[in-house]
């Protein structure tokens, strides 16, 4: 029972932490002032956080771990490329031109993170 509610946490945290990503990146490609609402400064980082305790009380829970789990690696990996990625697209001093391909990449990034989640393999099973 316990696994499965720190899972639904888990999946809900997933949800909402692209949403606002997506809703940020959106608003930051049409010059929306987003950085004003403090919801949106905020929210992010509390829901990431719960996403981040989540994914590793799982990790604890199923005894698979990034660095010997190759899907799990590829997670992790996938994710450092998604923040770093998704830093660039939101971040002040990025060139308008340049949020675009920062924005998608970030967005294929964690689509790719999603794809290993489900199929818990880092090719999505197609090899």
């Amino acid at each position: 029972m316990e696994y499965l509610w720190v899972k639904h946490l888990h999946v809900t945290c997933v949800v909402l932490s692209i949403s606002l990503f997506a809703l940020r990146g959106t608003l930051e490609l049409t010059s929306q002032p987003w950085r004003q609402w403090r919801l949106l400064r905020v929210a992010p980082h509390l829901v990431d956080t719960l996403l981040l305790g989540s994914a590793l009380w799982l990790a604890w829970r199923i005894g698979q771990y990034p660095f010997v789990d190759a899907w799990l690696t590829a997670k992790v990996l996938a994710l450092l490329a998604y923040i770093l990625l998704g830093m660039r697209a939101l971040g002040r001093n990025t060139p308008q031109a340049l949020r675009l391909p920062y924005f998608a990449g970030a967005l294929l990034s964690v689509g790719y993170i999603v794809g290993v989640a489900l199929t818990h393999s880092p090719s999505w099973g197609l090899s």
